[in-house]
């Protein structure tokens, strides 16, 4: 059941399940007010943020920079390669400076699961922490944006028949996007290499094999191949992870006339999804990387509400 957006006001934002449905969907909205053209309400005070990625990363890391630049946030630059971890300083003494020195926020990317709960904890960190993805533990942003994109198209999460296709248990993005399309109301179903499947995931969805679902579904999120969180003896060869488990040209006929295409990305083409469906009429794979500059200003502007 869908509920009525509010004001949303945020101390962290560190998983999904900690939101309500209430601050989902008001977050979701006002990410589509930005979309839109609104503004942020005049500020009070000068704010700054840092986005400290000790992982890899385009779409997250250069959509917060974009969202903070739109919002008028001045942003601290940051590169791991070129700062005091070099020198062995830990994560935690990283934040602690930021925050000595006057950040209000920091977007965190880093390899260990949870690496936000020695953070938060401390009294001596005062900026919030907005979790860019943590190993492969969760990605509440890039479910936001997902749930957006979703709803942008529908309307609605109840009833929707979403799969969830691909290396499941390496995917931050998928725990974070199981969690909430369940909560809001959509049947979730997963599929890819069984042994990149975790039966806990039972709780929220079925696994079926992908040619049992693409006729079904209303959404189908592609995921990518997670080559380093795997054992080297856990390789497909492109061809054969793309005839087995891939959206080909073949299955994408398949799919309801008004089915959707995701991909959190970067896409491996003609691997999980064959290039000519990346750009294709039911892909939303761009509109996912549009929207997500918007939710991220929102999920922003949440941050910093209680700091005026």
């Amino acid at each position: 059941m869908i509920v009525q957006s509010e004001q949303v006001s945020l101390k962290h934002l560190l998983t999904v399940e900690a939101l309500s449905d209430q601050e989902v969907m008001g977050l979701i909205h006002r990410g589509n007010a930005f979309k839109k053209g609104a503004i942020w309400l005049p500020r009070k005070k000068q704010y700054f943020a840092a986005n400290l990625f000790f992982e890899n990363s385009t779409r997250t890391h250069k959509s917060f920079e974009i969202a903070e630049k739109k919002l008028g946030i001045d942003v601290i630059d940051f590169a791991a390669a070129a700062s005091s971890v070099q020198k062995g300083e830990s994560l935690y003494d990283t934040v602690l400076t930021m925050s000595a020195i006057g950040v209000d926020c920091v977007v965190v990317r880093h390899e260990d699961e949870n690496y936000y709960d020695q953070l938060i904890q401390s009294p001596s960190i005062q900026c919030s922490v907005i979790n860019g993805g943590d190993g492969s533990g969760q990605h509440p942003t890039q479910c936001l944006l997902d749930l957006m994109t979703v709803y942008e198209e529908f309307g609605t999460f109840e009833g929707l028949n979403v799969a969830i296709i691909g290396d499941i248990t390496h995917s931050r993005v998928a725990k974070s996007n199981m969690q909430m399309l369940k909560r809001l109301g959509a049947n979730v179903y997963f599929s890819g290499p069984r042994q990149w499947y975790d039966p806990t995931f039972e709780v929220y969805g079925t696994y079926y094999p992908i040619d049992e679902l693409i006729s079904q579904m209303d959404v189908l999120m592609m995921l990518r191949v997670q080559h380093e969180r795997h054992d080297p003896d856990e390789s497909f060869s492109k061809q054969e992870y793309h005839n087995k488990f891939g959206l080909t040209i073949e299955r994408a006929k398949k799919m309801k006339q008004n089915a959707i295409i995701m991909h959190p990305a970067p896409v491996n083409r003609d691997v999980e999804i064959a290039d000519s469906l990346v750009e294709g009429i039911q892909s939303r794979i761009v509109s996912q990387m549009s929207n997500g500059v918007y939710v991220r200003m929102a999920i922003l502007e949440a941050i910093l509400q209680g700091k005026s």
